[in-house]
């Protein structure tokens, strides 16, 4: 593992009593020599921690929902036999006392929470009431919103900054894509805090998560949340994007050191340049893919002129589009550049249809 990196591995959910202790085993056993670790020493509390969903808020009803409750007994067991903290997903008042409780000594709130100020702030206040007369709580994870909005992700690191327990930024992208612009924002915004990649829900494919992994290092992140099972084939929820304990042993070795400290100006200037390659690389790809699917809406357009005896070339429709584009242009340079771009993309789209 990198040196001073966090990383929260675990399974999505906790399935049953003998996975959660089976994979945390495993993940101990690949990570032993790594971390130097003993029966007597504990797993550096602050660069592991175990993870597992305890109540699992799905898409549909009809999917596995979690054990419940139930299963905070197993993180604490996970905790008193590798003597490494654990976290688990809280999502109502109800969620966040049993929590604690247990002993649990992260929460994450996830990005569908995360949506909504009025339920952050809701377990923001549970969390301030609560945590002194039960437990010492870690830290708090707030993963962004599912919906691509920097302003959002920062009031609710602020609604749980006023708990007084610290607090961790998780970027798990929108969807399936990385959304790098928002955390961007929210990393100029408050460098003072952690940011944690997921790579699990940000690829929702096993295989991309090593790739993304290297996304750490590149844009001076702070370690990374990875879902991680014993049986990935077998779990009841995100079966495919976990990794086994192996593969999660083989991505960190791969992992390249650290950069320097990022306040350094030059170290500084140079994470600035790649956060903003990954910005555009990501536009690179919607630009392609909607590329793409214009030419095979134009092929779909050919069949149709061809089976109604209309040609191609249609000048009032080009001439159209081409005033359409003067009109949304701010400049004559811009409106030059879109007009040439426009007419290689017409010119392909009169061969589609061919």
């Amino acid at each position: 593992m990198v040196s001073g990196q966090i990383y929260i591995v675990g399974p999505c959910a906790a399935e049953s009593r003998e996975q959660v202790l089976e994979t945390a085993r495993q993940i101990i056993g690949v990570l032993r020599d790594r971390l130097r670790l003993t029966e007597q020493r504990p797993a550096a509390p602050d660069r592991l921690i175990f993870r597992a969903g305890v109540w699992k808020p799905r898409t549909s009803p009809d999917t596995f929902q979690g054990i419940g409750a139930e299963a905070l007994e197993w993180l604490a067991e996970v905790k008193e036999t590798y003597h490494i903290p654990v976290a688990t997903e809280v999502a109502t008042a109800e969620h966040v006392e049993a929590a604690l409780r247990a002993g649990i000594d992260y929460l994450w709130i996830g990005a569908r929470s995360s949506a909504t100020p009025i339920v952050v702030q809701s377990l923001a206040d549970s969390i301030c009431d609560l945590r002194f007369e039960t437990s010492d709580l870690k830290g708090i994870l707030i993963k962004n919103p599912v919906n691509k909005d920097a302003a959002l992700w920062l009031g609710n690191i602020e609604r749980l900054e006023k708990s007084g327990v610290p607090v961790i930024a998780v970027h798990r992208g929108c969807g399936h894509e990385p959304c790098w612009s928002m955390a961007h924002q929210v990393r100029l915004a408050r460098p003072d805090i952690p940011m944690l990649l997921d790579p699990s829900h940000m690829s929702g494919d096993a295989a991309q998560v090593p790739v993304l992994m290297e996304k750490i290092a590149e844009l001076g992140l702070d370690g990374a949340m990875i879902e991680v099972h014993n049986h990935p084939a077998e779990a009841l929820s995100d079966a495919k994007q976990q990794i086994t304990p192996e593969e999660l042993s083989a991505a960190l070795t791969e992992q390249r050191p650290a950069s320097p400290d990022r306040t350094k100006t030059a170290n500084a200037d140079r994470l600035e340049l790649n956060w903003l390659r990954a910005e555009i690389d990501e536009l690179d790809e919607h630009l392609w893919d909607t590329i793409a699917a214009r030419m095979e809406v134009s092929q779909r357009i050919g069949a149709w002129k061809k089976s109604h005896g209309v040609a191609p070339l249609q000048p009032e429709r080009y001439q159209m589009i081409v005033e359409k584009i003067k009109d949304r242009s701010a400049d004559r340079t811009q409106t030059d550049f879109a007009l040439r771009l426009y007419d290689l993309i017409h010119e392909e789209s009169l061969r589609q249809q061919i």
